[in-house]
């Protein structure tokens, strides 16, 4: 595990190194991690610190210098940094293992860096995922499959919206929205358009196809995750905050998955045009102009 200024690196270590857990993921530990961290960022720096002893004292993780000796160590690998913009460097240093590697959300701060990071796992042959949390929702997932073949024609998501100067825009909180849209519609944005005040953000992405997709955004009110799923026949509510299982023990089955196997059912280039999303709608935030990707 590299980086461990996130609740992610205790939340994921408990999961997995607590068999009592109602919801235990078996199959790996965390034995070795860096801590890392952004100086520039207090809510990176005024962290660390306690998420690297917690892993330390309560699971005996192994703390070490060097992104290196991780990547020497590990059977795979784990970049948990909350800051977006040290993702390629640290990537950079690990692709040449050729272990899989997981990397928290935002895969980077921008399109240029996150197809990037695509060409590095392309050269070295590493195998890569990246991704929400929300993506893997239980909630979601039910509702996707009730389903059952009907068409769908857009879809409408809500969560809350809190920002971050280090992380701009969408790429601090905004992101998850967006993953679950792209959960729903996939791949195929052609321009959004943002409208935004002090305490919402409403984003509106046309698909290719003439589907629309929303985000509503919040910083203030309850702080629930939700979206309503557009069917030919009818709609579906997935009510993610109302759901017992926690969403990122939904994501961490996938992270082991994947790391078991090498493969990962997310298309990569997804993940790339997410992060060109995040980026249009960031540029309609300021500009309050349509915006084509």
């Amino acid at each position: 595990m590299i980086g461990l200024d996130t609740s992610h690196c205790t939340a994921f270590a408990e999961l997995l190194h607590q068999p009592e857990h109602p919801y235990h993921v078996q199959g790996g530990r965390i034995t070795v991690a860096y801590a890392g961290g952004s100086p520039e960022i207090p809510l990176s720096w005024s962290r660390v610190e306690g998420f690297t002893e917690s892993l330390r004292s309560n699971y005996n993780v192994h703390i070490v210098n060097s992104v290196a000796e991780v990547a020497e160590q590990a059977d795979a690998l784990m970049i948990e940094s909350m800051d977006g913009a040290v993702h390629k460097g640290l990537f950079e240093e690990i692709a040449s293992y050729g272990k899989p590697v997981f990397i928290d959300k935002p895969l980077a701060l921008s399109s240029r860096e996150a197809n990037q990071i695509h060409e590095l796992s392309i050269r070295y042959h590493t195998p890569i995922m990246s991704s929400s949390s929300l993506r893997f929702s239980g909630a979601l997932s039910e509702a996707l499959q009730s389903l059952d073949g009907d068409a769908i024609n857009g879809a409408d998501c809500y969560g809350p919206m809190a920002l971050e100067p280090s992380q701009p825009g969408l790429f601090w909180y905004g992101i998850h929205t967006v993953e679950m849209l792209y959960a729903i519609l996939g791949k195929g944005c052609r321009s959004v358009t943002s409208t935004v005040n002090a305490d919402y953000d409403l984003i509106v992405g046309e698909w290719a196809d003439g589907r629309l997709g929303t985000i509503r955004g919040k910083r203030i009110g309850n702080g629930s995750f939700g979206a309503i799923i557009h069917g030919e026949i009818g709609n579906r509510l997935a009510d993610i905050s109302a759901y017992p299982k926690p969403f990122y023990a939904s994501l961490l089955e996938q992270i082991i998955q994947f790391f078991r196997t090498g493969e990962c059912e997310l298309d990569f280039t997804e993940t790339v045009e997410i992060i060109r999303f995040i980026e249009a709608a960031n540029e309609s935030r300021r500009t309050g102009q349509r915006v084509v990707i």
